[in-house]
């Protein structure tokens, strides 16, 4: 039986997450710093409060404070966990993390890629730079971004599978953003169905729209 303490430090976790939800989807950056502040400090075990408090700064251009918890993280041991995106082809399965290049076909996979973003770029994409965590110019983020392991494994599928064959990728982590608004683009701009099962919900995208309306 969980003791009276250990339901209250639970009831206040959920009540900092809570807060931390809605401010992000308003876009609310001060209460999202005081949450995830709040989090770490009664979960100092909880990488992902690390990350996403990395990102806030990040957004806000204070790289200083991106550092800082970036070396909180290492004082402390806290490992932050690989996004891996994962496709099943003719019983074979397929997984990509951010940058990858050990799979076998990565030549052939980063061409494709390359003219899948220069076609989304054609129909107005432009990469969500505020969400990458490194202190780097433009040009520099928004190559961070096509790297991505969600995009990787829709060159792949655009590879491997015929135009107008539905994509299904599972994602270990939540779908950031970015991929979010690329894939809605890719799915419109080649018409191709593609369903993301993240570690939240399931994206189906289909027409330049997703299932969850945009609330992810």
């Amino acid at each position: 039986m969980i003791n009276l303490s250990k339901k209250v430090h639970m009831a206040i976790l959920l009540v900092w997450g809570a807060l931390l939800s809605g401010s992000r989807k308003h876009g609310d950056i001060q209460t999202c710093e005081t949450a995830l502040e709040k989090l770490i400090e009664l979960d100092p075990a909880n990488s992902g409060a690390y990350v996403l408090l990395s990102s806030v700064y990040a957004k806000m251009g204070r790289w200083p404070n991106v550092r800082h918890v970036r070396n909180l993280m290492e004082v402390r041991g806290i490992k932050k966990v690989p996004g891996c995106s994962s496709v099943e082809l003719e019983g074979v399965l397929h997984e990509f993390l951010v940058g990858d290049n050990s799979h076998p076909e990565t030549k052939e996979i980063y061409k494709m890629l390359d003219e899948i973003m220069k076609r989304l770029k054609m129909e107005g994409y432009k990469g969500n730079t505020t969400k990458v965590l490194l202190d780097l110019d433009e040009e520099g983020k928004e190559l961070a971004l096509s790297l991505h392991s969600e995009k990787l494994a829709v060159a792949f599928c655009f590879l491997k599978t015929s135009p107008g064959t539905p994509i299904r990728i599972i994602k270990n982590l939540r779908i950031c953003s970015d991929c979010h608004v690329a894939i809605k683009m890719i799915s419109k701009v080649f018409e191709r169905e593609v369903v993301v099962r993240d570690c939240h919900r399931f994206h189906h995208f289909k027409g330049g729209l997703c299932s969850c309306n945009d609330y992810w």
